[in-house]
């Protein structure tokens, strides 16, 4: 009962205190979490610049199994490698995601092959679902007619964005062969044109309206 009553008071400081407020999510198993440094602050800064959201300039980092991911209506995960939640993470991150949450996974190369058996801990009778190019998530604030752009090559593969769905809601987003976080992060990191960045941000713009929307 104490544990129910905590989640009820995190879920309602959620919906009504951070509405618009962001998080990076550390994870366990060795991958690297802290990726891209400068990415969510310069999506955020485009974000405020661009399409009238008001995000604190410097997102914080929050833990998996902490109750203070409830505190975001936003969470950005990536990585290169392993990834692991414990039993009591998951059932955290699920808790999340069921009251109003949403997490966006971004491969930012290798994390893919571990990232299905945790998602299952999460979610155990659901799999991933790749989205249309129709879906509003393509169009929210820029049109991307053709689904998600992509910005680094990797494998030569076609980029595809994948979802969860909790009550018809899509709660997480797992972009996956196009590395979005490393177009957003400062031109000097991966020396991208200005048009790749561009996309990268836009499509991150995009991510950040329709979650704030629904």
């Amino acid at each position: 009962m104490q544990r129910v009553l905590i989640l009820l008071i995190f879920s309602f400081s959620f919906l009504t205190v951070s509405a618009q407020e962001i998080a990076l999510l550390k994870y366990k198993g060795g991958g690297d979490w802290y990726a891209n440094p400068t990415s969510l602050p310069n999506l955020v800064t485009f974000c405020n610049a661009n399409i009238n959201t008001h995000i604190k300039p410097n997102p914080e980092t929050v833990e998996v199994g902490s109750p203070d991911i409830f505190q975001y209506a936003f969470l950005h995960m990536t990585g290169h490698g392993n990834v692991f939640f414990s039993e009591d993470e998951a059932e955290n991150l699920r808790n999340y995601l069921m009251s109003g949450g949403f997490l966006h996974i971004d491969d930012n190369y290798g994390m893919e092959p571990y990232l299905g058996k945790e998602l299952k801990k999460v979610f155990p009778d659901q799999e991933l679902i790749e989205l249309p190019a129709t879906h509003p998530i393509f169009s929210s604030a820029y049109k991307f007619p053709d689904g998600l752009p992509k910005i680094h090559e990797h494998n030569g593969k076609r980029p595809q964005a994948f979802g969860l769905f909790y009550k018809d809601r899509l709660v997480l987003l797992f972009t996956y062969e196009c590395d979005l976080g490393d177009g957003w992060e400062d031109e000097a990191v991966h020396n991208d044109p200005s048009e790749v960045r561009e996309k990268a941000l836009k499509m991150g713009a995009n991510i950040i309206k329709y979650v704030f929307e629904h």
